[in-house]
């Protein structure tokens, strides 16, 4: 038993008994949010213990590693590649100024992804480190629930650790799937793609989200020969169409071949390669197949059932707004719930379970408004409302505003690329319900964009704002002609 001091109603010093725990929290899962909410947690007198699988820099097979995916085989690592395939378009552009670029110019593969190890290597280090320093205890293992107040930690060395806690936390994330198709196993998902021993000079992408975009954009920008399959008519479900379309003839004009409306049926192992069948019977080859078709919630292997945690039909852990389950001393956050999948909105989710656990103010995650990326080449950002979401959600007129130019930068490089941005106005408020924009620094220039709307700005708030020119942000506090009206449930004509 331990005694927690109190004050009584008179100002007496007093204690009180309470039920003895290893820990007050322990949270299951060292990715952005698991970290986040373990450190915040601590910073408020909490007694903290995580537990992760640890880290393999030359290995994509255990999943593990204190940062999680964001930081061991997600955004970063990505945006990395990102960077090194954007090089490629550069060098082209800057033969027309005034680069003499005579010498041959070759991409080494392996010296990236050398040096992308490092950098995630260096990350990881940090982030036990900041753990460390706010005093959270880290167990490298495989954590499960057997209790409402109970884990179990299984190191790789197969020793089992037990643990009790007043509150646990689920923070897991997600795994890349692969679709059931015969061959599948001759297909790689994002987790492979980031460390392939030797580069793919022949790629096809299967998917349409923002991994299969932001790969195929990365391959092709390092040289190879890119075929993107995807289902829909266009890439990127769920955002706006409009801008769907400006994503498509990019990655078309960068060379990249895209197969619209087409399933797939099987992979086969050939001396060539690896043959792709399509259900239409066409068939393709390629060094390497990505499978880009979704993610689903890391949870098969917490024990979440014999314990009482309801998941929904995929997996993702059923959660209050508080982000509480169905066990009152169990909570999860991040993608194992399902509900913005995004690494910044599981920062969020941490921070609030953090202050309404252990700091006495009760928070709840605010999903309104938050912006987020497709590091395509050129990049796709939006906040808000997309033009066919407000016109479900709206009742009235809308005023939409758009912006397609040439990037200063392409008037001399003379690449035939145009940048398109994009207003939603609620037409009786002057309220900015949406913006959006496909071409270079697009996400930089989202981010303030998003600290506008968050605000509530209006269109006259925009307009009354000073540019910086030249510029391409200024576009966004220069469109004063409506390009279209729309009022809800009326199809957009495009």
């Amino acid at each position: 038993m331990s005694r927690k001091m109190l004050i009584d109603g008179e100002g007496n010093q007093t204690t009180e008994e309470q039920s003895h725990y290893d820990f007050d929290l322990f949270v299951i899962g060292a990715g952005s949010g698991g970290v986040r909410a373990a450190r915040f947690s601590a910073s408020y007198g909490a007694k903290v213990g995580i537990c992760e699988l640890p880290f393999h820099p030359i290995s994509s097979e255990v999943i593990g590693g204190v940062g999680g995916t964001c930081v061991i085989r997600g955004c970063v690592p990505k945006k990395i590649l990102v960077y090194g395939a954007t090089f490629g378009g550069d060098l082209e552009d800057a033969r027309n100024f005034g680069w003499d670029l005579n010498e041959k110019i070759e991409f080494n593969w392996k010296k990236l992804v050398h040096k992308k190890t490092e950098e995630i290597s260096r990350l990881n280090g940090i982030y036990k480190r900041m753990l460390a320093n706010a005093g959270v205890k880290l167990f490298e293992g495989e954590g499960k629930i057997v209790g409402s107040n109970h884990i179990e930690v299984t190191q790789l060395d197969g020793t089992k650790l037990s643990y009790s806690a007043k509150h646990i936390l689920i923070a897991t994330g997600s795994r890349a799937q692969r679709p059931p198709i015969p061959g599948q196993e001759l297909g790689i998902t994002s987790d492979e793609a980031l460390s392939l021993e030797e580069f793919p000079k022949r790629a096809i992408v299967l998917g349409a989200g923002y991994i299969a975009v932001e790969f195929a954009s990365i391959w092709r920008g390092m040289g190879a020969t890119v075929d993107l399959f995807f289902r829909k008519e266009l890439p990127l479900r769920g955002f706006d169409d409009e801008m769907r379309n400006v994503v498509a003839r990019n990655l078309e004009a960068r060379g990249i071949n895209l197969h619209p409306k087409t399933n797939f049926s099987k992979l086969i192992k050939t001396d060539d390669g690896i043959k792709f069948i399509t259900e239409h019977g066409e068939e393709f080859v390629a060094d390497v197949v990505l499978f880009a078709t979704g993610r689903a919630p890391n949870s098969k292997r917490l024990n979440l059932s014999a314990v009482g945690v309801e998941t929904d039909e995929i997996g993702a852990i059923r959660v209050d707004e508080y982000s509480r389950t169905s066990v009152p001393s169990i909570w999860a956050i991040g993608d194992v719930t399902n509900r913005i999948n995004l690494t910044p909105v599981a920062l969020m989710e941490g921070t609030c379970f953090a202050k309404t656990v252990f700091g006495g103010q009760p928070s709840k995650p605010d999903y309104s408004h938050v912006p987020c990326a497709v590091f395509s080449i050129p990049p796709l950002s939006v906040v808000g409302l997309s033009e066919e979401h407000a016109i479900e959600q709206v009742n009235g007129e809308l005023l939409i505003f758009t912006s397609t130019f040439n990037p200063m930068k392409n008037t001399i490089s003379w690449r035939q690329e145009k940048t398109v941005m994009k207003l939603i106005v609620e037409a009786e408020t002057d309220k900015v319900l949406g913006a959006s924009m496909c071409g270079p620094d697009a996400p930089e220039i989202m981010q303030g964009i998003a600290v506008a709307l968050k605000c509530g700005a209006t269109k006259a708030q925009f307009d009354s704002t000073v540019g910086i020119h030249p510029s391409a942000a200024e576009e966004f506090v220069t469109m004063r002609t409506v390009t279209r009206r729309v009022n809800g449930k009326t199809k957009p004509n495009l």
